[in-house]
C-alpha cells in the first residue's frame, strides 16, 4: 500500500506532469516549478497566446515542453490532450488540475443561468475531465498523483460569489472523493486539493472584463442608446478592491504546492487559507457573519445590495 505524507524530495526528477490553465498565473509557475525540479512537462490553456509565452520560458530553461491548446471544459478536447501527452512522453506520472474563472460579483437573485453554467463548465467539469481523462494513465505509472485546485472559496463562503463558490466547494467534494477510492482500492496515487488565497492572478481581471463585456450587451438595445454607466463603475469598483486582496505571488503559490505534492499531503493550504481554515473548523456558526463583515469592509455597500432592496421595496414584505 502507499505510504500517505511522506516527504520526497525526488519527487519530480525524471517525472512527468501535466498541467491544465498554464498560460499564466499560478499554472505558469506550476510549470517553471516543476521543469526546474527535473520534470518533464505538459501545458495546456485555452489562451493560445499566454500558453506560447509558457512554452517559451519553458524551453529558455531548456526543457522541451508538450503544449497544446484545450478547453477544458470541452471532455473531448481533454481526452485528447491526454492521450497526446501519455503517447508523446510514454508515461504521465502526475496532472494539475489548474484551469480556472473568476465570475463578476452579483447576487444569487441577480447571477443568470449562463454564468453558472460557465462556471461549472470550466472549473468543476474542467476539473472531472482531467481528472477522469489523466487517471488511468497516471495509475500505469505507479507512482501517480492528482492535485486539483479549489480555493479559499472551497472552504469558506463569501457574498456575491456563489457561482465561484458553488464550483470550488465541489472541486473539494470531488478531491476529497477520488482520494478515499484510491486509498480504498490500494492504489499508487496520492491526491491533493489546493486551496489558494489572495494569490494574484489574471482572474480578477477576467472577471471584470466579462462583466463588463455582459453589462454593455444587456444595455445595448437600451431606449437612447447604451446605459448601465453607474454599474459600469460599480463593477470597476469592485475589481479594484479585490485586486487590491490579491497579495501572494503565484511563484509564492506554485512553490507550497510542490512542497504539499512532494510531502504527500492531502491538503494545501496558500495564503491566509490558513487562517480561514481554522475560523470555520473552530467557528463554524460564526464564519458566515466574519465573511460578511469582511465582505463589507472590502468592498463597501455593493449593487447587489442596493438592487435588493429595491427589489423588497416593489414587492412589499415577505409574507
Amino acid at each position: 500500500m502507499r505510504i500517505f505524507g511522506r516527504d520526497r524530495a525526488d519527487d519530480f526528477q525524471g517525472k512527468v506532469a501535466a498541467v491544465s490553465g498554464a498560460g499564466s498565473g499560478i499554472g505558469r509557475a506550476l510549470a517553471l516549478g516543476l521543469a526546474a525540479r527535473g520534470a518533464g512537462v505538459a501545458v495546456s490553456d485555452v489562451d493560445a497566446r499566454g500558453l506560447q509565452e509558457t512554452t517559451d520560458l519553458l524551453r529558455a530553461q531548456s526543457t522541451d515542453p508538450h503544449s497544446a491548446v484545450v478547453d477544458v471544459a470541452d471532455e473531448t478536447e481533454v481526452a485528447a490532450w491526454a492521450a497526446e501527452v501519455a503517447e508523446h512522453f510514454g508515461v504521465v506520472h502526475q496532472v494539475y488540475n489548474n484551469a480556472g474563472v473568476g465570475a463578476p460579483m452579483s447576487s444569487v437573485a441577480d447571477t443568470p443561468p449562463a454564468v453558472y453554467a460557465r462556471l461549472l463548465g470550466i472549473n468543476l467539469w474542467g476539473v472531472i475531465h482531467g481528472t477522469r481523462a489523466f487517471l488511468p494513465h497516471v495509475i500505469a505509472s505507479g507512482d501517480g498523483h492528482v492535485v486539483n485546485l479549489s480555493s479559499l472559496h472551497g472552504l469558506v463562503a463569501q457574498p456575491n460569489l456563489s457561482a465561484y463558490v458553488t464550483t470550488k466547494f465541489a472541486v473539494r467534494g470531488f478531491t476529497e472523493t477520488l482520494r478515499t477510492e484510491m486509498l480504498r482500492a490500494d492504489l499508487p496515487v496520492r491526491v491533493t486539493a489546493v486551496y489558494p488565497a489572495g494569490v494574484a492572478t489574471n482572474i480578477a481581471h477576467h472577471a471584470k472584463v466579462t462583466a463588463l463585456a455582459d453589462l454593455r450587451a444587456e444595455t445595448a438595445g437600451a431606449p437612447g442608446g447604451p446605459a448601465g454607466g453607474g454599474r459600469e463603475a460599480a463593477i470597476e469598483r469592485e475589481a479594484a478592491a479585490f485586486g487590491a486582496l490579491l497579495t501572494t505571488s503565484a511563484d509564492t503559490a506554485a512553490s507550497a504546492i510542490l512542497t504539499g505534492v512532494a510531502k504527500g499531503r492531502a491538503r494545501v493550504l496558500v495564503g491566509e487559507a490558513r487562517q480561514l481554515d481554522a475560523l470555520v473548523r473552530l467557528l463554524p456558526s460564526a464564519s458566515a457573519r466574519v465573511m460578511v463583515a469582511f465582505d463589507r469592509k472590502a468592498f463597501g455597500p455593493s449593487a447587489t445590495d442596493r438592487d435588493a432592496r429595491r427589489r423588497q421595496r416593489r414587492s412589499g414584505p415577505c409574507p
